[in-house]
């Protein structure tokens, strides 16, 4: 992701914002969402297809699509409620933050790849 950037065309010109920055940000808030054990892993050959090998920010591949920034985002759970509810946590908290500081819209994509006991 190093060199990608996504564009958008401005009345008074253009606004590239590193795809780097979106992901640092994002694995921030993502973090700090209530049930969200940490970033996961690829574990299925099309989760791994779809990340790749070389994706500098674990968990995370960010694209323009659509005019749309979508996020597909790998988490591991806490056991302490739904997993459908943290994922839908995750999918508002990431949108919005993404969408105050770029003005764009998102789709976010949550995989759950894991589950973290706590000892």
């Amino acid at each position: 992701m190093a060199e990608n950037y996504i564009t958008k065309q401005e009345e008074k010109g253009t606004v590239n914002i590193s795809e780097d920055v979106i992901a640092v940000m994002v694995s921030a808030v993502v973090t700090e969402v209530e049930g969200v054990a940490g970033m996961g892993s690829p574990t299925s050959p099309e989760l791994v297809e779809l990340f790749g090998r070389k994706n500098p920010v674990k968990g995370l591949k960010i694209r323009f699509i659509d005019e749309k920034i979508t996020i597909d985002v790998l988490i591991n759970v806490r056991p302490a409620g739904s997993i459908t509810d943290v994922a839908v946590r995750v999918q508002d908290t990431v949108c919005t933050e993404v969408e105050s500081v770029t003005g764009m819209s998102c789709v976010v994509n949550v995989h759950v790849t894991g589950i973290s006991l706590d000892k």
